[in-house]
């Protein structure tokens, strides 16, 4: 499941509306009862503490499957913040008349547990859970991030994104189907099956394919990224408007899509090349994302977890009248 699951929590009722979502989520991928039982908490006092420290916020859930199977969570506010994170997660520390036990107990509960806070801009949070212990530790070759919702009001989302992760070279892809609703979405499924079945081939060829493949569906705009981690390069090539950037601690390149909709008017595509940093961050996102953001103003954001700047993109500049997918990826660390 690639789409993410976004309920707002705002008042008391939608805490287990929150909770009945993510344990429904929790059977469908293999949870047994006692792993139930520990998301069935986490997210019961996430949504808790958003309602007591910030007045309401967003949860966004969705199934993971590296480094294990699992569910991701992220909870995201735009209240008065954290002054000190650590002193937050100390067991028996409120600032609203509770015990104080909850963030504590979402840390060790967590398999994976991370926390990024502006005081007076708010708070992102975000927590995975597998469905079991690793039985080892894999080699994760690269973080990804990803945040993909349907414009307010539509069940599906016409936009979509796809990752094949190799160990020589990555490939991944975001796609936004014209329009809105079940055929949006055909049109950007075509896309995803289209890079499943190429990966192996370059941008600029599965741009070719996909604009094949799309023509019985109304059209998509896609871009295709490829890291070559033996050669230290980025390969791209993009039609229409999904905006694609990378970046380092001291480089910043907007990469280059040419007008077009794949599946009905494509007069160039071009794949273009550039470094691949170690400490290189690559974030594709749809139209629904606002562009004017910009991550030097969000100090320490990008040595977060790629969900977490998924999530922190989102709360800020989403649209909320488009489809929006945010995706985020870096080498691992």
């Amino acid at each position: 499941m690639r789409e993410s699951i976004a309920i707002a929590i705002t008042e008391s009722s939608q805490i287990g509306e929150a909770r009945r979502a993510a344990l429904n989520l929790a059977t469908r991928f293999g949870f047994k009862e006692i792993e139930r039982g520990r998301v069935g908490i986490v997210v019961t006092e996430v949504a808790n503490n958003l309602l007591q420290h910030a007045q309401g916020g967003v949860m966004l859930l969705r199934a993971i499957q590296e480094p294990a199977i699992g569910i991701e969570v992220l909870a995201l506010d735009q209240g008065p913040g954290m002054i000190d994170v650590n002193q937050c997660l100390q067991d028996g520390f409120s600032t609203a008349g509770t015990a104080g036990n909850g963030l504590g107990a979402v840390r060790r509960l967590s398999n994976l547990f991370e926390i990024y806070s502006i005081p007076g801009s708010g708070t992102a949070i975000l927590m995975q859970l597998w469905s079991e212990p690793l039985s080892h530790s894999p080699k994760i070759l690269l973080e990804i991030g990803a945040v993909c919702l349907p414009k307010r009001g539509e069940e599906v989302s016409g936009d979509a994104w796809a990752s094949q992760i190799h160990p020589h070279r990555s490939v991944l892809l975001v796609a936004d189907g014209l329009g809105h609703g079940s055929a949006a979405a055909s049109a950007s499924s075509a896309a995803v099956r289209t890079l499943e079945e190429n990966y192996q081939r370059s941008p600029h060829e599965i741009v070719e394919a996909a604009h094949q493949a799309l023509r019985s569906t109304r059209g998509a705009v896609l871009a295709i990224t490829e890291i070559n981690f033996d050669q230290r390069s980025v390969h791209y090539a993009g039609i229409g408007n999904i905006a694609t950037s990378i970046s380092s601690f001291t480089d910043h390149h907007n990469l280059v899509s040419h007008n077009g909709t794949v599946g009905h008017e494509v007069r160039k595509i071009q794949e273009f090349t550039h470094p691949w940093y170690p400490n290189g961050l690559l974030i594709m996102h749809s139209d629904g994302l606002a562009t004017q953001w910009r991550l030097d103003r969000y100090p320490g954001l990008r040595q977060k977890h790629p969900s977490l700047i998924a999530g922190v993109l989102y709360r800020d500049f989403n649209r909320d009248r488009d489809d929006v997918t945010v995706l985020v990826a870096r080498e691992a660390r």
